[in-house]
């Protein structure tokens, strides 16, 4: 059974893109599902649990969701800490509010107990860039947030953040090319999903990171034998209640679509991971390890039920995601998806990692 959680949460992509898009925008829980983010977990490098897919990160989910949803946006990022406040003051004037990020969490200033980088990734929405401060919708709790420019520059560095090639990235001139209604949305990126379950080839992981069933047994083990100290506290603080309400919004998304066998294991993996909270906080490794031994096969399962469900004869092949087959991941954008262009003049591009380069997010037909 699954029953919908609506409450406080480490949701920041998925309520910073709610936010850009506005009277446009799905509910978040559809938005986290289009990510592609519920659809497994990793161990990363062998030694990191998070409960997300096997080689995805919020870059590649936000680009998949934006997409599915039918809009496209332009993505900054590179040069100087000078010249990207110059282009996102320039953005804030000319386009409106920008989806900055990943962030370093650990150094935005009005956040209580900030002032040390920790590699904790975090994504905002700035209203506004002025001489000495910038001004900021910060998900996490903090309308209206300020601090000074140069502090929030080096937030937006972004330096321990893993999955970053590129510092101060940035979002902005969102358009909609396309109306695609939130089903229709959920429907074309259940291929994906499957994609994630299976295990896709085409996106990189660090050396020794273990997905789906061997992360969930391999981590139960690494509990047995003592839990790191980092582990712990990131399970207790950001982990586990974020894997458990993705895994509810995904169960609530596949119950929408009439997909009720995988909503029911996406359920039942919501509460498994959720009741490991109390069990990491108290310290109950015995529990913690059998609620993971618990976890292990569900993701086959899955797979094998959205797969029996026929998810992509139900999203018509019409509406396939591009370059999307039944058990195959989408991959790193094509050319056809994306548009490179240096940042100053607007021109092709045959170079996206120069400084102050452009990359135009297109939507999926």
């Amino acid at each position: 059974m699954s029953f919908t959680y609506v409450g406080s949460g480490p949701y920041c992509y998925a309520n910073s893109l709610a936010m850009i898009l506005a009277d446009q925008a799905p509910p978040p829980a559809v938005i986290e599902v289009l990510t592609g983010s519920p659809y497994g977990m990793q161990l990363i490098g062998g030694r990191m649990p998070v409960f997300d897919s096997f080689g995805w990160d919020p870059e590649i989910g936000l680009d998949d969701a934006i997409g599915l949803l039918g809009w496209e946006c332009d993505r900054m990022d590179g040069g100087t800490a000078s010249d990207a406040l110059d282009r996102l003051r320039r953005a804030c004037q000319d386009d409106g509010p920008v989806l900055a990020g990943p962030l370093e969490l650990g150094l935005l200033s009005y956040q209580p107990g900030s002032g040390e980088a920790v590699g904790a990734d975090h994504y905002l929405v700035v209203l506004e860039v002025g001489d000495d401060t910038v001004l900021v919708h910060d998900p996490q709790g903090y309308p209206y947030a300020t601090l000074p420019v140069d502090a929030f520059a080096q937030a937006w560095r972004g330096e321990l953040i893993p999955y970053l090639g590129r510092p101060f990235r940035m979002r902005h001139k969102f358009t909609r090319r396309r109306q695609v209604d939130p089903k229709e949305a959920l429907l074309r990126a259940l291929p994906g999903g499957q994609a994630w379950l299976a295990g896709r080839t085409d996106v990189e992981v660090a050396p020794g990171t273990l997905g789906q069933a061997e992360a969930a047994e391999r981590t139960a083990q690494l509990v047995e034998c003592g839990l790191d100290p980092e582990v712990r506290l990131l399970w207790r603080e950001f982990a586990v209640r974020v894997g458990a309400r993705r895994l509810n919004d995904l169960a609530g998304c596949l119950l929408s679509l009439g997909l009720d066998a995988g909503g029911a294991i996406a359920a039942e993996q919501a509460r498994i991971v959720g009741g490991l909270q109390g069990a990491v906080v108290s310290g109950d490794d015995k529990a913690l390890a059998a609620g993971l031994r618990r976890l292990a096969p569900t993701y086959e399962r899955l797979r094998a039920a959205l797969v029996d469900g026929d998810g992509t004869r139900l999203a018509g092949d019409d509406r396939r995601t591009p370059g999307t087959e039944l058990g195959r991941g989408r991959g790193p954008a094509s050319p056809s998806d994306l548009r490179h262009v240096d940042g100053s003049e607007g021109q092709p591009h045959t170079e996206p990692g120069s400084p102050g380069g452009m990359t135009r997010t297109e939507p999926n037909n």
